[in-house]
């Protein structure tokens, strides 16, 4: 499955804490200052490199009701499904954050937890991806 991340004006607000940056080595992250990741030239440019069968975007990080919604928003205008990890987001105000998610989810934009989707992609039990996945899960 292909990742890539977004730095937020790394220069102005820090980069990612170095658990992650440890994580996300070789993964392409791009800075950027617009809100919708998708607006971004060089994400837009390594999204138009996928496969067109890929037509879903995992969405995870920061701020709910501000980047990830921009960027699901531009994500339904380009015909993708936006597929919000709801545990894997948050913002700054527990109101926002609700706000975010209930808007997002009545525009069209799929929203819910991150066993869910991994139990969706897993699609079954007793595979080896279904087995590697489950200690990070039960």
């Amino acid at each position: 499955m292909p990742i890539l991340a977004n730095t937020q004006y790394k220069k102005g607000l820090g980069p990612y804490v170095p658990e992650l940056e440890e994580m996300m080595a070789g993964i392409p992250r791009p800075d950027k200052t617009e809100f919708n990741a998708l607006a971004n030239l060089e994400t837009r440019s390594l999204i138009n490199q996928l496969p067109e069968t890929l037509t879903t975007l995992i969405l995870v990080g920061v701020e709910t009701h501000i980047c990830i919604y921009q960027t699901a928003i531009g994500a339904l205008e380009r015909g993708l499904v936006p597929w919000v990890v709801a545990d894997g987001v948050s913002s700054r105000t527990k109101n926002n954050y609700d706000l975010g998610l209930s808007r997002l989810a009545a525009l069209g934009a799929v929203v819910g937890p991150s066993e869910m989707i991994i139990y969706e992609l897993l699609g079954r039990a007793g595979t080896p991806e279904f087995k590697a996945m489950l200690p990070h899960i039960v």
